[in-house]
């Protein structure tokens, strides 16, 4: 059975083809939202011809799917710190750096708006929030083990309380969040953690 298209991972001489797809999706979605990616523009943009996108990717969602899936791959590792709280906080930083930066957020934006609207995108999104919050639930499981945190916490439940209102802050007034808003979700995860909240 051949893969879904967009799951593909080409190697080789594709993966410059790859590269400049995705980057050109990207830049479509920070300018334009979901409703202006159009594959078209994008092999224009990416300056490779349209029949390979479209026997590559098939769909505009297949395309996000993919992009999506790059992001999660790219995106910085975790950061170890060597206490909870300061992991957590590191956490917290990356996530308000991503929402700032002019091209990230407006991605994400995007994405987020399509994913509202479009099943496909929708779990492409699930899945890469869940390959972060994978990346960093570690952290948390090592503040159990040093008995930071009560046993039995939910290590990825604590990691997304703390992107939580950072993402609400965004999305519901459309300001930015800074590094005071980052700083407080992280020590409020961290307090909530400590005082059992995630506690199965």
């Amino acid at each position: 059975m051949s893969a879904e298209p967009g799951t593909v991972r080409p190697g080789g001489r594709t993966a410059r083809v790859r590269t400049a797809v995705l980057r050109a999706a990207g830049d479509v979605l920070a300018e334009q939202g979901f409703d202006g990616l159009d594959l078209a523009d994008v092999a224009r943009r990416a300056e490779v011809g349209k029949t390979t996108v479209y026997r590559r990717w098939g769909s505009v969602t297949g395309l996000v799917a993919d992009l999506l899936a790059d992001m999660a791959e790219q995106s910085q590792p975790r950061e170890e710190t060597g206490s909870a709280l300061g992991d957590l906080r590191a956490n917290a930083a990356l996530v308000q750096r991503t929402l700032a930066d002019p091209r990230q957020g407006a991605l994400f934006r995007a994405v987020i708006a399509a994913a509202t609207c479009d099943a496909r995108t929708a779990q492409a999104l699930r899945r890469f929030y869940e390959a972060r919050v994978a990346e960093w639930a570690p952290c948390v499981e090592q503040g159990v083990t040093r008995g930071e945190f009560p046993a039995g916490t939910d290590a990825e439940a604590v990691v997304r309380a703390v992107s939580a209102p950072l993402y609400y802050q965004l999305l519901t007034t459309g300001e930015i969040p800074d590094a005071p808003a980052a700083e407080r979700a992280a020590r409020a995860a961290h307090a909530a953690a400590v005082a059992g909240v995630y506690a199965g």
